[in-house]
């Protein structure tokens, strides 16, 4: 799945070469490059479909234990105040909470217009420098969390994804839900048995709700990795060793001692007001200094 910019180049290339003179003077080339044109135009028209959707975010937690976890708390806060003063609305679909109120995974599903263009290039190792909270000598500590954010693809949308294919497994949902919490198996896990990639969803009270909500997450997941391998969805659906989270360079580092600033390494763009940043949500600027990546 090659993605939006790759495509427009592409797209001007071809348009380019149709201007030349000598364009007609192979006929079979001609119609097979006003083929190859019109294709190009139809993938980059689905991709802009995309963009202007829904979106799923999921948080994990990485290297540093109740201080990672308390990290991915602090970076959900923050795109959640985001969320709001976007005017968006969000729900939790999946959460894995640690006895100190952290989390080691949490899944929201966001709704509003360009919520997936718009947050799409959040995704990756965010780091975070501070003073612990949870040492007792008040040591520097450093935390890294994943953020992965994929398109909100709805039943009967671009993938069908073939039974044979998919392992689902049913527990006991933890999350919110009355008395039908402990006695009903509501909670979903989906496992796409040739990439071996796993979803989860446990906040709906009906495990149908909760298998439609595991499918749309599952379904974003293989768009989004047909477009990191820049391969068609069929492809990327195939056997593969490529599902583990990578969890090398960062793209963000939030620094609260022994100084205050938040960069993106990817961009180099840098706010010194970090607490601005990280309580209050404002990462616009962040945002949209990462569209042209």
């Amino acid at each position: 799945m090659e993605d939006l910019k790759i495509l427009e180049e592409k797209i001007e290339e071809l348009e380019k070469r149709m201007l030349d003179a000598d364009f007609w003077n192979d006929v079979q080339a001609a119609q097979k490059s006003i083929k190859e044109l019109q294709e190009l135009k139809a993938k980059k028209e689905g991709a802009g479909e995309y963009d202007k959707g829904d979106a799923i975010m999921t948080i994990f937690s990485g290297a540093g234990g109740d201080d990672a976890e308390d990290f991915s708390l602090l970076l959900i806060r923050m795109y959640i105040k985001y969320i709001e003063k976007k005017g968006w609305s969000y729900a939790v679909l999946h959460e894995n909470k640690n006895d100190h109120g952290g989390y080691r995974n949490i899944t929201i599903d966001i709704q509003g217009k360009n919520a997936y263009g718009t947050l799409k290039k959040e995704s990756g190792v965010h780091r975070l420098v501070r003073m612990s909270p949870f040492n007792s000598k008040g040591l520097r500590h450093t935390s890294f969390s994943m953020v992965e954010v994929i398109p909100k693809i709805k039943k009967g949308q671009l993938i069908e994804i073939p039974d044979k294919d998919i392992r689902i497994e049913l527990s006991r949902s933890s999350g919110p839900g009355g008395q039908n919490v402990n006695k009903r198996e509501t909670a979903v896990r989906l496992v796409h048995i040739p990439t071996g990639i796993a979803v989860e969803s446990q906040t709906e009270r009906s495990q149908e709700h909760n298998k439609e909500r595991a499918f749309e997450i599952l379904k974003g997941k293989l768009f989004k990795k047909a477009e990191e391998e820049r391969k068609s969805i069929e492809e990327s659906m195939q056997i593969s060793k490529t599902t583990d989270i990578e969890w090398g360079n960062q793209i963000r580092s939030y620094v609260l001692h022994p100084y205050k600033m938040v960069k993106d390494h990817r961009t180099d763009t840098e706010v010194r007001d970090a607490d601005k940043v990280l309580y209050e949500g404002d990462i616009d600027v962040f945002i949209e200094s990462s569209k042209n990546l």
